[in-house]
């Protein structure tokens, strides 16, 4: 017999835009911990607790609807009452939950004790307004002046916070209700009684104010009725109907998959929902452009890597995340140096907030330029993007972005004028580590002690020889070929320097990085396989790299680690110390399957995919740890620190190793999508449907066939006006996937 294991969070999220609530599994939001509901980066509601009498509620189960939505059901315990004792799970108590800017509350009570009860329900509600990194770090300062007023004809409960020209404010205001409601010690509570069988309902609205601009819950959303003191049962996407047709939206211009792998379909089906629900929208463009929030809770903001990334693994879904994310990045991009921020000329945002350290200059992120990638992989996505939609506008639209991009690649991202790439901070505040492994541990030689500033990742080296083979591209497009031919020159010599001063002959893998001396970082760590995404290794150290990450000591049996089990350093629950990124084996697959490792990408995709299904509604965290998987009938280990989920390029992760098993590589301005299917006995079909090239829709199936790949075109749909010469032709590519 099959036994499913599921594996999730003791949490529940539920949010929408930048507006998102973590509770525990009660709907609690507890103290000492970093629960809350938030928005715009500062945390409004830091405690809460529902009563009855004084005493908490017990959970029964609770679970996220949508991705907006939440429920709770609860019973008592055992309470004494002036009236009699009510006996425990004699009454039943629901909440629902749902996000939409504000915060939208429901209350419903039944009694089953077999007598009238008369009691009290009290909900507990506490802010302290801290800035999201004080959350994160542990470490909240009081800063600012509270008030708090209750306002007895409104039902209305409202909490200021003023710190100079910093103003927030919660109000918790009760919409409906067929009790008395009053305000003391802390607490809000209705009076409530009911008879045998008989419910009980209220509804409640939390609004967070953040300087003059208020979020509240839509209009209409209580389904309450007011007029007969009953609530209706209104499911969210009635009670939502705007997000739930916006998703709706999304979801059908989405590429669509079947398959007879049922995991795979789900797995899948989920992601596109997660994809969804990660849109900021009030930072869309247009209905064509959007921008990825990079993981829910902890980074719903524009970041540069996380939504460039992102972006990249979506292109075979919707194009649409990379025209939105290079339109606001390129908004943002720096201008000048400013050392505080860590921004050059050129340079390409890490992370913008709007909390209230950020407002007072506490913390340089407004914007934070603290990266060494997200110039780097502008290039690539801009690039990508052409291929996939065969937009010569965009190219001249971002053309000077992307000229000051290669600017800072060869004047600011090399700091010693060798070739390679370097980082460094100059901001007191700023990162020590400014390639994806960002944590402040995460570059380790291989006694295990830190490596020191400025440090050479061996990856850097492989985004930029990317970035310029593809600028070459554009810049023939736009039919400069002189710069096109300088750029393939650079991309060769980098390439070939990178390959000698990089290669350890003796591990037969490249080095982590290059130390301040020059002196290579000899650890063992899964960086070196995004090397293979690029492109920038020679054939045979490319094989070699792939076979050396396979070895025991970094493969943990549900993905490649972070660090080699053998460094001292090593340690599987730490962010970037050996946990599995999804991630972070997405882009090492796909390096694997552009130089030909097909059964090497298969290992990392399936191992990838059979620690998503054991997660909690096939939802990857942004991380889990890399201990060492023992046998068929086993789960994968949550990230102790807490992982984001869903999460951006975690999500984009099962769309991006999905691309790599088919093979697929667009080139829509020459009119072909390029296949080269390797599928794996454990997914013996797949049909993708509507998957964007250009401006036709492409219907396509994959089988196995006699231990062999084959595919077929099903359909290709253009509109009317394109020509039958400008339909996008699907070709075989048995070579170079890239």
């Amino acid at each position: 017999m099959t036994i499913e294991i599921k594996v999730g969070p003791p949490v529940i999220t539920i949010s929408q835009g930048r507006t998102f609530m973590v509770t525990d599994r009660h709907g609690y939001i507890n103290t000492d911990s970093d629960q809350g509901i938030y928005a715009i980066d500062t945390r409004f509601i830091s405690f809460y607790q529902i009563y009855i009498n004084r005493v908490p509620w017990n959970v029964i189960n609770s679970s996220q609807l949508m991705f907006y939505a939440a429920r709770f059901h609860l019973t008592n315990p055992l309470i004494n009452t002036e009236g009699g004792v009510i006996g425990p799970h004699t009454l039943g108590l629901i909440v629902n939950r749902t996000v939409n800017e504000g915060i939208h509350e429901e209350f419903e009570i039944v009694n089953y004790s077999g007598q009238t009860v008369s009691f009290v329900l009290e909900l507990a509600i506490r802010s302290d307004f801290a800035d999201l990194f004080e959350v994160k770090s542990k470490k909240i300062v009081q800063r600012g002046k509270q008030n708090t007023q209750w306002d007895e004809r409104e039902k209305r409960l409202r909490t200021t916070y003023d710190n100079k020209d910093f103003h927030r404010a919660l109000t918790y205001q009760v919409t409906q209700t067929s009790s008395a409601v009053g305000y003391a010690n802390g607490r809000l509570f209705f009076e409530i009684e009911i008879d045998q069988n008989e419910q009980w309902h209220a509804c409640a609205d939390i609004m967070l104010e953040h300087g003059q601009h208020i979020k509240k819950p839509h209009p209409g959303s209580c389904s309450f009725d007011q007029k007969s003191s009953q609530a209706t049962t209104v499911s969210p996407g009635q009670l939502h109907i705007e997000f739930a047709e916006r998703q709706a939206h999304w979801q059908a211009r989405c590429t669509n998959i079947t398959t007879s792998n049922n995991e795979l379909h789900r797995m899948y089906r989920q992601a596109i929902d997660d994809m969804g629900s990660l849109r900021i929208y009030d930072m869309d463009v247009s209905d064509e452009a959007w921008v990825p929030a990079a993981g829910v809770p902890w980074f719903v903001t524009l970041f540069g890597r996380d939504s460039l990334t992102a972006s990249y693994q979506n292109m075979t879904v919707s194009a649409g995340f990379a025209r939105g994310t290079l339109r606001r990045l390129a908004e943002h991009q720096a201008q000048e140096r400013d050392d505080w921020h860590d921004a050059q000329p050129g340079k390409i945002l890490h992370e913008m907030r709007a909390g209230q350290l950020t407002h007072f200059h506490k913390i340089p992120f407004d914007p934070y330029y603290g990266t060494a990638d997200a110039t780097i992989l502008y290039l690539i996505v801009l690039s990508e993007a052409y291929r996939w939609t065969g937009d010569i506008e965009l190219l001249k639209k971002y053309r000077e972005v992307a000229e000051k991009c290669l600017h800072w690649i060869d004047h600011y991202g090399d700091l010693d004028g060798d070739g390679f790439q370097e980082y460094k901070t100059f901001s007191s505040p700023g990162y020590e580590n400014m390639g994806w492994k960002d944590s402040g541990v995460a570059v380790v030689y291989a006694d295990g002690s830190q490596v020191k500033q400025p440090k050479g990742l061996c990856e850097l080296q492989g985004y930029v020889y990317d970035a310029k083979t593809r600028m070459a591209e554009v810049f023939s497009a736009l039919g400069d070929e002189s710069r096109a031919q300088a750029l393939l020159q650079q991309a060769e010599t980098l390439k070939r320097n990178f390959n000698s001063a990089f290669w350890m002959e003796d591990e037969g893998c490249f080095a982590y990085g290059l130390d301040p001396d020059k002196k290579q970082i000899t650890s063992i760590a899964s960086n070196a396989g995004q090397c293979l995404w690029s492109g920038i290794a020679d054939q045979d150290k490319a094989e070699r790299t792939a076979k050396r990450l396979l070895q025991e000591d970094m493969w943990s049996g549900w993905g490649i680690r972070t660090l080699s089990s053998k460094n001292p350093a090593y340690n599987p629950y730490d962010y970037q110390l050996g946990a599995v990124w999804p991630q972070d084996n997405g882009i090492i697959a796909h390096g694997f399957k552009r130089y030909g490792l097909t059964d090497e990408a298969n290992r990392v995709i399936r191992a990838i995919f059979d620690a998503i299904v054991r997660f909690d509604s096939y939802r990857p965290p942004e991380v889990f740890a890399g201990v060492h998987r023992k046998g068929v009938v086993d789960f994968p280990v949550l990230y102790p620190g807490g992982a984001n989920i869903p999460q951006a390029w975690a999500t984009g992760s099962i769309f991006h190793m999905l691309r790599a098993l088919l093979g697929l590589r667009a080139d829509a301005p020459h009119k072909r999508l390029y296949v080269n299917p390797s599928l794996p006995d454990w997914l013996p079909d797949i049909e993708v449907q509507r998957l964007q090239v250009g401006s036709c829709f492409i219907d396509l199936r994959f089988w196995r066939e006699d231990h062999r790949s084959r595919w077929e075109v099903r359909a290709i749909q253009a509109d009317q006006n394109v020509a039958p010469k400008d339909r996008i032709q699907v070709i075989d590519e048995p070579g170079d996937d890239r």
